[in-house]
């Protein structure tokens, strides 16, 4: 493990700075800590690292949870040359590692103004991926509300599928938009939306709320999102902010994944209830079989539909895992490791 840091003297001229009019202005010149949880580092993950040292506002300290310390030894052992002294490495075992807690970890090593969370296959996509997240902050709610999160614009890689790089254009439009509690009636549970593939969080914020829930299965990015939308912040989809990720999943990986999101669902029903989520679902099909056609792929479509069939069924059964036996259960999901623990945390 890395020695953490001392906090340079730049954080304490910046953190919690004031003006004569008793504002906040923290976020006219932050400090920006990078948070990443690591599993299996690759080289996609060493070129996240090439590109956060490249980044034209300076990452003050890149935080790395990684999740057993052996498959960080091998990555390691070829990639020193990267030279990176604010790098920091904690290590925890794969029973230990949560969606929620693990993060909520790695923040309680900050004392950033701001503290950008990525996932380890999340590529910046040029050098100005950090500014333009900062430059989220900057925007308010159309009746002045404070912007507690900036989420990232997510970019198809080279190899992406043809249906999965429509839908990425889909979710991640090249518009930006500020999203307030105003927004629900129209935007339903997509004013919720924000993805902790990369999100940069006011940590004053953050912490005032609580930080993201632990023991949660999967979706803690949008239940924070809900939270703090909830008392009364914004949330900003901050279109010039790019990282490169994208999946080729299979019509299986799609049924545990919908799974696993409908669970996290089904256990805050204070949040999602009144929410469905099938209605954008299904938009979201009929829109790219129309585009496949308008293009020339008809041939794509079965291949759409097969998909689509098994996202709304992972997700149907999900809603309803309580009514499932538990066998059945461990099958569905794409996080075994879950549920033995939640099984030993009730015994």
């Amino acid at each position: 493990m890395w020695k953490r840091q001392a906090v340079k003297s730049e954080m304490d001229t910046n953190h919690g700075k004031e003006t004569n009019h008793g504002k906040d202005t923290r976020m006219s010149n932050p400090v920006v800590d990078v948070i990443v949880p690591v599993y299996r580092p690759d080289d996609k993950f060493y070129k996240l690292l090439q590109q956060l040292k490249q980044q034209t506002w300076p990452v003050h300290r890149i935080i790395l949870m990684n999740t057993e310390k052996k498959f960080w030894d091998e990555f390691w052992k070829t990639r020193e040359g990267l030279n990176m002294e604010n790098l920091e490495v904690h290590h925890i075992s794969k029973a230990e590692f949560d969606h929620g807690g693990t993060r909520n970890q790695g923040v309680s090593y900050s004392e950033a103004d701001v503290i950008v969370l990525m996932t380890d296959d999340a590529v910046p996509e040029d050098d100005h991926l950090i500014a333009n997240l900062v430059k989220g902050f900057q925007r308010k709610g159309p009746n002045g509300e404070m912007v507690s999160s900036v989420y990232a614009r997510q970019l198809p890689a080279p190899d992406c599928r043809i249906v999965e790089r429509y839908t990425r254009s889909f979710n991640y439009p090249e518009e930006s938009r500020v999203k307030t509690k105003a927004d629900l009636a129209a935007m339903g549970i997509k004013t919720y939306f924000c993805s902790n593939v990369c999100c940069a969080y006011d940590r004053k914020i953050f912490e005032k709320q609580g930080g993201f829930i632990r023991h949660t299965i999967f979706n803690e990015d949008m239940i924070y999102a809900a939270g703090v939308i909830q008392a009364g912040y914004a949330i900003v989809y901050e279109a010039d902010a790019k990282v490169i990720h994208s999946h080729n999943l299979s019509p299986m990986e799609q049924f545990h994944r919908n799974f696993d999101l409908a669970v996290s669902q089904a256990d805050h029903p204070e949040i999602f209830a009144g929410l469905p989520s099938e209605g954008e679902g299904i938009r979201l099909v009929k829109k790219t079989a129309g585009w496949l056609c308008k293009t020339g792929k008809p041939w794509l479509v079965p291949s759409l539909v097969l998909h689509s069939g098994m996202k709304y069924l992972g997700y149907r059964m999900g809603k309803r895992y309580q009514k499932l036996p538990e066998g059945m259960v461990k099958k569905c999901t794409m996080n075994r490791a879950y549920w033995e623990k939640k099984g030993e945390d009730a015994s």
